[in-house]
């Protein structure tokens, strides 16, 4: 894949990478953090700050320095991504499918493969997605998208429809999953800019409003020999992987920082207030409240706690990253990972709705105008919340703890 098919100019080439820590990503945090909640409230899709985020190399985080990136850890890419969700969480959430390209990439076996996905990456392209789909299939590595050989002999085509396509709209590439013959699964990462693709920013969920997490259609699109990617049968024997769990703890990372950003929200709250409550315990202002202060002191503990448990995963998810051998982790390491990023949903959604409204017990009614967008923090939570149902995440690992059942070998755990 070379650089002069990606989608429109691409700035960030290896010169510019900023690195977790450093004054550039702390001036990029604020600049992004600036007129977040306005841009969501009126629905202002994020084209200028991905562009930001483009110019400054962030996605290449990941990427080893002697190969052209920052290098960071998996722990710091979480530290990053939790801090560029209190920024703006619809950032955040867009580059998640980026991240987990890259991620591939760094376990595959596959030099040559490894080559062209990081020199993709390191030439300031993002990689958006084209996963799940409406379908009445099985859930899992089912697809009504098909990819078959090009009857000219010239690689293949893709066809289908995708839907939850989540920042491709923002993306350069999209790595498209498909029904291949013989009961194959296999894909290809093509630009956006392409033949046939077309990209639809067709996303109405509450929340999250702005991540263009919807439609792409595929229309006999051209796929080069080195653009695609055979994974196999879907129902063959299941190895261990890491992969499920990491793009899973990225949705908690968003989490812990949208409920950061309640924190600052609390706070600028309570400092601006002039009165109290008419029946409040005490006549003194609200930044003198002994009552109002504890809520804001829980809600800074709550956005503490989904932090720490956020880190404490990424750390399991390290483990398994430093296990891989041939292209594969331990399974120990594995199911380890699987297990932390299942506990941390678990018990951050068992707290984050309830810190995201409680913001209003500190505000009262004046603080549900719309002009504030308050809501918007119990609107996001709750939205990144329904990936994957927590109750079910819950059995499985009630059924690891008791009976040693593995978890699901599918994609969407």
């Amino acid at each position: 894949m070379s650089a002069d098919t990606i989608a429109g100019p691409v700035s960030g080439t290896r010169g510019a990478v900023v690195r977790p820590g450093s004054p550039e990503l702390a001036a990029l945090l604020e600049r992004l953090a600036a007129g977040a909640a306005e841009r969501e409230q009126q629905r202002l899709a994020p084209h200028e700050q991905i562009g930001w985020v483009k110019e400054a190399g962030l996605g290449r985080l990941r990427v080893p320095v002697e190969e052209g990136g920052a290098g960071a850890s998996v722990r710091e890419l979480f530290e990053v991504l939790i801090a560029l969700a209190e920024a703006d969480s619809n950032v955040a959430h867009i580059l998640r499918t980026h991240f987990w390209f890259v991620e591939q990439q760094l376990q595959t076996d596959d030099s040559a493969a490894r080559a062209r996905g990081l020199a993709l990456v390191n030439s300031g392209a993002l990689v958006g997605n084209g996963f799940s789909e409406k379908s009445k299939h099985p859930v899992g590595l089912y697809f009504d998208t098909t990819i078959t050989p090009d009857p000219q002999g010239d690689g293949y085509r893709i066809n289908g429809t995708k839907f939850y396509s989540t920042g491709t709209i923002y993306s350069d590439y999209t790595q498209i999953w498909a029904a291949a013959p013989d009961n194959r699964i296999a894909g290809a990462v093509v630009p956006v800019n392409r033949p046939g693709v077309t990209l639809g920013d067709d996303w109405d969920g509450f929340g999250q409003r702005l991540t263009g997490t919807g439609t792409t259609s595929l229309d006999n699109v051209h796929v080069k020999e080195e653009e695609f990617f055979d994974l196999g049968e879907p129902d063959g024997e299941a190895v261990p992987g890491y992969q499920g769990a990491f793009l899973q703890l990225f949705l908690q990372a968003v989490t812990a920082g949208i409920l950061r950003s309640v924190r600052n929200d609390a706070v600028a709250l309570v400092r601006r207030r002039d009165r109290n409550f008419s029946h409040a315990s005490a006549p003194q202002a609200p930044t003198r409240d002994a009552q109002v202060l504890q809520v804001v002191g829980e809600i800074s503990a709550d956005a503490f706690a989904a932090e720490a448990i956020v880190l404490a995963a990424a750390d399991r998810i390290q483990d398994a990253v430093d296990s891989v051998t041939d292209g594969l982790p331990s399974a120990e390491a594995a199911a380890a990972a699987q297990l932390a990023a299942a506990q941390a949903k678990i018990a951050v959604d068992r707290f984050s709705y309830a810190t995201a409204a409680r913001l209003f017990d500190v505000g009262g009614a004046s603080a549900t105008q719309s002009v504030h967008n308050l809501d918007r923090h119990w609107r996001n939570v709750r939205t990144i919340s329904t990936h994957n149902p927590t109750f079910l995440k819950a059995t499985a690992v009630g059924d690891f703890e008791v009976n040693g059942t593995e978890f699901p070998a599918n994609a969407y755990f």
